[in-house]
């Protein structure tokens, strides 16, 4: 945790607001980089924190309504005034100007102002949770992307592969057919696997520009020689613990609990609505006649007690439309909670389904090689044709691409898993970023201060080192 008194000498580090100037030249060559760059570089995280910086100036605007208001006044009036009786009249022209300080103070309102001060401490508390979901995302976002990059490249290699052993196959067969070994049937079978393989070769190339666009979409910087498949994270014990970890962490579950919180304490803010309140006034002012030496000086305090009585039914409706809203958000924390388990259930699954799928396509690959490297050697001798060298190097390359998918699929899984749990943040990977601190700003913004005062040159700096200013 960085102290609030070195961030201002480091313009800003400390909030994580120069963390987008990290790795933005640099290209990502292996799977902590990309996710680094995701992290640094990510718009929609900065728009998330551009909206927890909003809700932490909400609690500032509520905290400053404990607090009195004061007004500078002036007020020009020209009048005419016609005054007389059956003897005559005269008129009488004054141009008084008034000057006036009031400060209105509302000292007491049964609690409201304090208890809406705490739902929205609430909302600050949800709205930062809300930022780590969206942190999940976009690093599952830069795994998914990174991952995938690898795959169309292993891809494109074995097509590449496969393409110069049809070629092979190809010139083989034509030479047998000079020699009459083979018939024009068996070359046209190869010219036409040959024919495929480029179309299928181009479409996996395709595949992979389009995967290093995400990657440079997510990461902000085109992808460079990847170094090696991602680290496999810790597979939990069992089901259960898995689903009872998202339960207690995922930050959607914990952003629910805050709003149901809050709405709580706004049906408690609205029942002290009903209630009276009394406020306090002090005027200070300064009439001078202009035109003439009159002159007035004043000052005055006065309280004032206020009950509303009636409303038309309005403060009754809205303590129930706080009920309501109250009850929604329990249902919605309910649906989440299910949503979670469910999310962390098919996560687990599908980590065994891709695991148990690599194993068996590791196998397939070993017997489909065997039978490949037999098949063409009997090719050879004159006991298989062409068709079973063809059929057997399809499947041949059936099987590697069903591994390499399968290899990829088993990484994406356990990440997924990671981020249903909740665990897919930058803290909990340990990252090697500036990790956003969202309590150096709330702490600046909280007590609403002045532009004048310390702390709010202090929130000018912040504000410029975002660049909002």
């Amino acid at each position: 945790m960085i102290r609030a008194a070195s961030w201002i000498r480091t313009a800003g580090l400390a909030l994580g607001l120069s963390a987008g100037l990290m790795g933005n030249g640099a290209r990502a060559d292996n799977f902590t980089d990309a996710l680094i760059g995701a992290y640094n570089t990510s718009g929609l995280l900065e728009q998330q924190r551009a909206l927890l910086r909003a809700a932490d100036e909400d609690v500032a605007v509520a905290v400053s309504t404990l607090r009195p208001v004061v007004d500078f006044i002036a007020r020009y009036t020209h009048s005419v005034t016609k005054q007389g009786n059956r003897s005559g009249a005269n008129t009488v022209i004054g141009n008084p100007l008034r000057l006036l300080i009031q400060a209105t103070w509302l000292v007491y309102d049964n609690g409201q102002r304090e208890l809406n001060i705490n739902a929205l401490k609430e909302t600050v508390l949800s709205t930062r949770q809300n930022l780590l979901s969206i942190e999940q995302d976009v690093l599952f976002r830069a795994v998914a992307a990174y991952q995938n990059v690898i795959l169309q490249s292993e891809n494109v290699r074995l097509r590449q592969n496969n393409l110069r052993l049809l070629r092979e196959e190809l010139r083989a067969a034509n030479d047998r057919f000079e020699v009459g070994e083979v018939t024009r049937t068996d070359v046209a079978l190869a010219q036409a696997s040959v024919a495929a393989a480029e179309s299928a070769l181009a479409s996996v190339r395709g595949a992979l520009i389009n995967a290093q666009a995400e990657y440079a979409a997510v990461v902000g910087n085109p992808p460079g020689p990847l170094a090696a498949q991602p680290p496999m994270p810790a597979r939990p014990a069992s089901l259960e613990s898995a689903i009872q970890r998202g339960v207690r962490n995922h930050p959607d579950i914990i952003s629910a609990q805050h709003q149901v919180t809050a709405a709580e304490i706004r049906i408690l803010a609205n029942k002290a609505a009903l209630g009276p309140d009394v406020s306090l006034q002090a005027d200070i002012g300064v009439t001078e006649q202009l035109g003439s030496s009159g002159y007035q000086r004043d000052a005055s305090v006065s309280a004032q007690l206020t009950q509303r009585l009636y409303q038309g039914g309005g403060r009754d409706a809205q303590i129930r439309r706080a009920q309501a809203t109250r009850d929604a958000n329990r249902g919605n924390l309910i649906r989440i909670q299910r949503l979670i388990a469910q999310e962390v259930s098919n996560a687990f699954t599908r980590l065994q389904v891709a695991q148990a799928s690599l194993a068996a396509t590791a196998e397939r690959v070993r017997a489909a090689r065997v039978a490949f490297d037999g098949i063409r050697e009997e090719a050879t001798l004159g006991a298989r044709t062409t068709l079973d060298v063809l059929s057997a190097e399809q499947e041949l390359l059936d099987a590697e691409t069903s591994r390499i998918s399968a290899r990829s699929e088993e990484i994406v899984a356990a990440y997924q898993l990671l981020q249903a749990q909740g665990l897919l943040t930058a803290e909990q990977l340990r990252l090697k970023v500036q990790i956003y601190d969202p309590s150096i700003y709330y702490n600046l913004a909280k007590t609403a201060p002045i532009a004048r005062s310390k702390q709010g040159r202090d929130l000018d700096r912040v504000l410029k080192a975002l660049g909002r200013q």
